[in-house]
């Protein structure tokens, strides 16, 4: 398969063979897609209908749907901020202005150094380490806007 806009759908092949004919896998495909590319490129979305025989507009139904999916490239660090009930009364509006000052971003968006993206989520689950964010795959909570600045700081530092 060609390359399209620096986007490899060959990197696709495998998982397209594998669950294309299989009635009911179009969110396992999407997962897999954006494990391999971090979001779900168009190119791919269009792939992945020409394969399957599900409608782009169907697949952008899905996608759209479930929250786990982006379309739009996210930096190497996503973080995702909880916003739920437990997190607004133990001030999470606070880390939130600390993290747009720290970052210069705002909700959904991304640092210009592509490092750094910004996801505000209803809800983490984690209502006893309120106020809480994921970055990546790591918790932090009991947060503080001083243990917030570090958090960051020091994923900048790491990143360079």
């Amino acid at each position: 398969m060609a390359q399209t806009n620096k986007v490899d759908l060959s990197l696709l092949t495998n998982v397209l063979n594998e669950y294309a004919s299989v009635k009911g896998s179009l969110i396992t495909i999407l997962q897999h897609t954006q494990e391999i590319y971090g979001y779900l490129p168009k190119e791919a979305i269009q792939l992945i209908s020409e394969k399957t025989g599900i409608a782009e507009s169907e697949i952008m139904g899905v996608g759209t749907f479930y929250t786990q999916f982006r379309f739009e490239p996210v930096g190497k660090y996503l973080i995702m901020l909880c916003q739920g009930t437990a997190c607004h009364v133990n001030s999470s509006e606070l880390i939130l202005q600390t993290i747009k000052d720290e970052l210069g971003i705002d909700d959904g968006q991304t640092t210009e150094d592509g490092l750094f993206s910004l996801k505000c989520v209803a809800c983490l689950g984690c209502c006893s380490l309120s106020p809480v964010m994921m970055i990546n795959e790591d918790t932090y909570g009991s947060l503080t806007p001083d243990k917030t600045k570090k958090i960051l700081k020091e994923l900048r530092e790491a990143a360079q």
